[in-house]
């Protein structure tokens, strides 16, 4: 079943959602830091699939994608979507609009040929300007919504594999903070997230894996943006898009003086 007409009709017109690139068979949008990407089965929140269904109708119609299927027999729809990015993460998100497209984008992800970058503002400094963390994801035993890569984590333990490189470095109310570019290899829940925190540099104003650390620069959400994402088109041709930093990040950059 699709989303019902009412659903659909309750997008605001105002969701202005910045298109990146667009062709035949992928659509690129900028998600916004505050959009979850599709509904989990217990909330009525607008999504980025309700957007898909008000502004590309025939991707819903036409079924492009999988289904998420609940444990109750409920079926969760998500048209086009072959990935996602965290809430309050922002940047750029590909939509599959064919059945082509998907099953092309969707065999990249799995073979881990797509590269994907994000720029993160953590709390600390790094002893190296740039490593690897190799750590696998598990569970958390302190929080059903959290993960962990650290000692205890239970459940399946999933490889998972992150870059990072220093940008720079800066200081704001003597708290140093360090500008990194970070690349998943892995495509885990939350990955960057919990990596990044199991190193000892939590990424700034991470409400769920940061509790006690300060928010600070004017976020109100977590400082992770996806720049960048490399993958392939139906007929091999390498693809790049970009999604530029948007106003929050370049507020707090530009507050402590660190480069765009």
């Amino acid at each position: 079943m699709h989303a019902s007409a009412d659903v659909v009709d309750s997008v605001p017109i105002f969701m202005n959602i910045p298109i990146l690139y667009e062709d035949d068979e992928v659509l690129a949008i900028h998600k916004p830091a505050g959009l979850v990407v599709h509904a989990d089965g217990r909330t009525k929140e607008e999504t980025l699939v309700d957007w898909v269904h008000a502004h590309y109708p025939q991707i819903a119609l036409d079924e492009v994608g999988e289904s998420i299927i609940l444990t109750g027999g409920g079926e969760i729809k998500k048209p086009g979507i072959v990935h996602r990015i965290d809430r309050e993460t922002s940047g750029v998100l590909l939509i599959a609009k064919t059945h082509a497209s998907f099953q092309n984008l969707k065999s990249q992800f799995q073979a881990r040929t797509i590269k994907k970058n994000y720029k993160a503002l953590v709390y600390g400094v790094f002893k190296e300007p740039q490593g690897t963390i190799d750590r696998p994801i598990g569970r958390s035993t302190s929080d059903f919504r959290k993960w962990s890569a650290e000692y205890g984590a239970r459940g399946e333990l999933r490889e998972s594999v992150t870059d990072y490189q220093v940008l720079s470095e800066g200081e704001v109310k003597e708290a140093k903070l360090s500008y990194l570019d970070v690349f998943p290899h892995t495509g885990r829940t939350h990955q960057i997230r919990v990596h990044l925190k199991a190193v000892g540099h939590p990424i700034v104003c991470d409400k769920l894996y940061a509790p006690k650390m300060p928010c600070m620069l004017g976020f109100g959400r977590v400082a992770l943006h996806a720049s960048s994402i490399v993958f392939k088109t139906l007929n091999g041709e390498e693809k790049r898009v970009e999604a530029p930093l948007p106003p929050d990040f370049k507020h707090a950059l530009a507050e402590i003086g660190l480069v765009c």
